[in-house]
């Protein structure tokens, strides 16, 4: 009898793992050929990477030092009103991710996503 309980635990095991690649391809968002959104890559022309790095970047670059000044001035006002997380992350951390984590040419911004 435990032979069998193990066996059919086992059994029950293997067919529900094989249910589960079709069971979590609901509600993602559009998948290229792999089938996996998260490597969805965008391959920006030559003239995009060129503008990224002489137009956007130094911008961004600079955005970043101006927010972390503005933060800092801010932070008083911030800590009183306690939303010093949310204005850390939209006055510096925002604007260095698109400036350093942002491939080059593509519009969207995170580490290891190129969308």
């Amino acid at each position: 009898m435990n032979c069998f309980r193990t066996l059919s635990l086992v059994l029950m095991l293997c067919f529900g793992l094989q249910a589960l690649p079709s069971l979590a391809d609901d509600g993602l968002q559009e998948s290229n050929g792999s089938g996996d959104p998260v490597y969805q890559v965008q391959a920006p022309p030559a003239y995009a990477m060129i503008a990224d790095l002489v137009i956007a970047r130094p911008f961004l670059v600079a955005a970043t030092a101006v927010g972390a000044v503005v933060f800092v001035v801010s932070l008083p006002f911030t800590a009183l009103g306690g939303n010093v997380k949310d204005a850390g992350k939209a006055l510096v951390v925002d604007p260095g991710k698109a400036a350093f984590v942002r491939c080059l040419g593509c519009t969207g911004d995170g580490y290891g996503k190129r969308q």
